[in-house]
């Protein structure tokens, strides 16, 4: 049965790999392409090319009146029966800046407003319009562990503080240094998690919300806006490690987030997927007295895109 899919982080990377797989094995699908410039009119041109129904709307996950705006387009359009009913919601995008100190367009610090605050927006946005059995996948990460055994050492791990003050810049010692930027990742990662559970109460029953792990996956487009260094190190050398069990390549963990999404991976809902199976996250991932105090600054913060 024809339903929508809506998507973030899809023109590049395992992001990339997932939208045609989930076309693939959901033909009937209409895919809602949301990116930045006119990498999404591209993919979308190439996606209807091979016969999949495909849309793209022009969206900055750095602005969130742009997500709002978005968001809005597609209620509009599925209000008036432009898309079919909506069933499943990706948030795939990310972002990892090497500092504290980036700013997003609305004065929020910028690995937080991508992680945490933009699909926040979409998900508040679009509840009322699921349909039953629906699903939405959050990618995450195993950085919110902040240990060796997830870690290897290639990411500083979380610093957990007052959500008001994650939300907002040098929320981290030396915030100018890329280990601040490291932290600000790994804790956006584990706020996004808090919010996942957060969400599974509060969704109603027939919408489920899943966080996905892709492990580490060389090559995607995660450091764009990383330094030069940084950038040449993940496309040169990084690409190595996948041929260890440290990481994925970008067709084995975007065909395990096509997975995800089409609901071939068995997950309830608020769980945590490493790579192919539920499991659990983090120990302290699970504290419903921080996911409720998360749950309510977000709210404060993204009310002026929600309401």
């Amino acid at each position: 049965m024809s339903h929508t899919i809506i998507t973030t982080g899809a023109t590049r990377g395992f992001g990339r790999v997932a939208a045609e797989r989930v076309l693939d094995g959901s033909p009937e699908a209409h895919l809602v392409l949301l990116a930045r410039g006119t990498a999404g009119t591209e993919l979308a041109s190439d996606l209807s090319r091979k016969g999949y129904s495909v849309t793209s709307i022009p969206t900055d996950l750095l602005a969130l009146g742009s997500v709002r705006d978005a968001a809005d387009e597609v209620a509009a359009r599925l209000d008036s029966g432009e898309l079919p009913r909506l069933r499943k919601l990706v948030g795939n995008a990310g972002a990892l800046f090497t500092n504290d100190m980036t700013q997003s367009r609305d004065g929020f610090e910028a690995t937080f407003a991508v992680n945490v605050l933009a699909n926040h927006v979409l998900i508040r946005r679009l509840q009322e319009r699921f349909e039953a059995a629906s699903r939405i996948v959050i990618t995450v990460s195993d950085a919110h562990f902040g240990d060796f055994r997830h870690n290897k050492g290639m990411m500083p791990g979380p610093s957990w503080t007052d959500p008001t003050e994650l939300a907002r810049i040098s929320a981290f010692p030396r915030p100018e240094t890329v280990t601040a930027g490291g932290i600000a990742y790994s804790t956006s990662k584990l706020a996004a998690i808090h919010l996942i559970h957060e969400y599974a109460r509060r969704l109603p029953s027939e919408v489920d919300i899943v966080g996905y792990n892709p492990g580490f996956v060389p090559g995607t487009g995660l450091t764009r806006e990383a330094g030069a260094l940084v950038r040449l190190a993940m496309r040169t050398i990084m690409p190595l490690t996948t041929l260890t069990p440290l990481a994925s390549t970008q067709q084995e963990a975007g065909r395990r987030l096509a997975d995800v999404v089409l609901g071939l991976t068995p997950a309830q809902s608020g769980s945590y997927v490493d790579r192919t199976s539920e499991v659990p996250s983090s120990a302290q991932s699970y504290d419903p007295d921080r996911e409720r105090r998360l749950w309510a600054v977000v709210e404060d913060l993204t009310r002026p895109f929600t309401s």
